[in-house]
């Protein structure tokens, strides 16, 4: 286990599409356990293979330490409610930015465990923001994609003076 490199906004990387996953063995299981200890080190509850310059769909999610990790090759999202909800997103790409994006509740999707097993699942709130974010990382949609123009402007002009 080992913390990796985390790519930073403006990386092209963010922007680009991951690949599935089809081979589930030790090398899956080790980049899967590098993810955990990279972004518990940024810290973050959630990263994606992207996030480090691997672009294959592999998302790692530790929404609390009592909960511990979960680990989703694969994601996508079958259903989402029509009922959204405001959350206060940012990422372990782009330290100390943050802003309010706007997702549906409730979601399920499906996805694969390290061992290639096929899940779905249903998501409500917390949860649900933070699958339908790193699925849009997996898409290559970096979260500031999801804000007004406006609100976008004014978030880089902010974050780039605190670097």
């Amino acid at each position: 286990m080992a913390i990796r490199t985390i790519l930073k906004y403006p990386d092209p990387g963010l922007s680009r599409p991951c690949e599935p996953v089809t081979v589930f063995d030790a090398a899956l299981t080790a980049l899967a356990d590098d993810l955990l200890d990279t972004m518990r080190a940024a810290p973050g509850v959630g990263i994606t293979a992207a996030h480090v310059g691997v672009f294959t769909r592999l998302v790692v999610l530790e929404l609390s330490k009592e909960s511990g990790a979960s680990f989703y090759a694969n994601p996508e999202i079958l259903l989402s409610s029509e009922e959204l909800m405001r959350h206060t997103e940012g990422s372990v790409s782009m330290p100390g930015a943050n802003d309010e994006v706007e997702r549906p509740k409730r979601i399920r999707f499906r996805y694969q465990d390290l061992t290639g097993v096929v899940h779905e699942e249903d998501a409500e709130g917390f949860y649900s923001i933070c699958m339908q974010h790193e699925i849009d990382q997996l898409d290559g949609i970096f979260w500031l994609k999801r804000l007004s123009r406006l609100k976008r402007d004014r978030l880089l002009r902010k974050w780039g003076k605190g670097k």
